[in-house]
């Protein structure tokens, strides 16, 4: 019987050694983050515990919102604008702040709809203004197209009343009739069919970087869990998600 609870404490033992760490990361990277995780947690030997958030915007799930109400958190993975703002606010342990991987800005439709052309501007312009509603993340990505690209095409007036902040997923239940986001949140949703990249005049490419947060319990974990991310053992889910390899690292 004694020797039973011995050997049950020793097996127990390379569990209860595992580093624990808390991970907020935003839609963007979320796809290649997924297909990387069991690998991530075998890899770096660690356990980790993950919630989402957006880069930017004023709701109160933003990644910056979470970190400064007390959400514990190891590592942040978000667009590179969202990250730049929260270092600004004196959250991340200086230099752990790298860029990971990149995409463009793409648009998709409900499977089986009519794909619109949106091959120029002026196609791409038509294509918002004849869409009943357009759906996109008040994020990095809504920040983009309401500030600049909507402005820019003269079309600002018109969009406002036809725009909705709850993403790709609006399209797949009929909410909305197009999304414009980043190619890796639209790839692998469901329901949808991707029409394709939005004219590079008007593209923006979106860099998704991590980085450590100040008060983390478990800083050599969360820079293994860095160093994976940035190794080429990564590179396939991160392809395999719309992404490339950021051309900042």
């Amino acid at each position: 019987m004694r020797m039973a609870v011995i050997m049950a404490v020793v097996l127990a033992l390379p569990a209860a050694s595992l580093a624990q760490i808390n991970v907020i990361v935003s839609g963007g990277f979320s796809a290649a983050y997924r297909d990387l995780l069991p690998q991530l947690q075998k890899a770096a030997g660690i356990s980790i515990s993950t919630t989402s958030g957006a880069s930017q915007g004023n709701g109160p799930n933003t990644i910056g919102a979470q970190l400064r109400r007390g959400v514990p958190a190891d590592v942040v993975i978000m667009s590179r604008e969202g990250l730049d703002d929260i270092i600004r606010e004196g959250r991340i342990v200086k230099g752990t702040d790298v860029d990971l991987a990149q995409t463009p800005l793409g648009m998709s439709v409900r499977t089986g709809a009519p794909k619109p052309d949106i091959s120029t501007v002026d196609a791409f312009k038509k294509a918002l203004l004849r869409a009943s509603s357009v759906t996109f993340p008040m994020s990095t990505t809504g920040i983009y197209l309401t500030s600049k690209v909507f402005p820019q095409l003269g079309i600002a007036k018109e969009m406002a009343g036809k725009v909705t902040a709850t993403g790709v997923a609006a399209v797949a239940n009929g909410d909305a009739e197009i999304a414009v986001q980043p190619v890796s949140e639209l790839l692998h949703a469901t329901d949808v069919d991707f029409v394709g990249t939005i004219p590079a005049e008007i593209q923006f490419v979106s860099v998704f970087s991590a980085a450590i947060v100040i008060g983390s319990k478990e800083p050599e974990a969360s820079k293994r869990l860095i160093a994976f991310l940035t190794s080429n053992s990564a590179q396939t889910a991160i392809k395999n998600s719309g992404m490339e390899r950021s051309k900042s690292r």
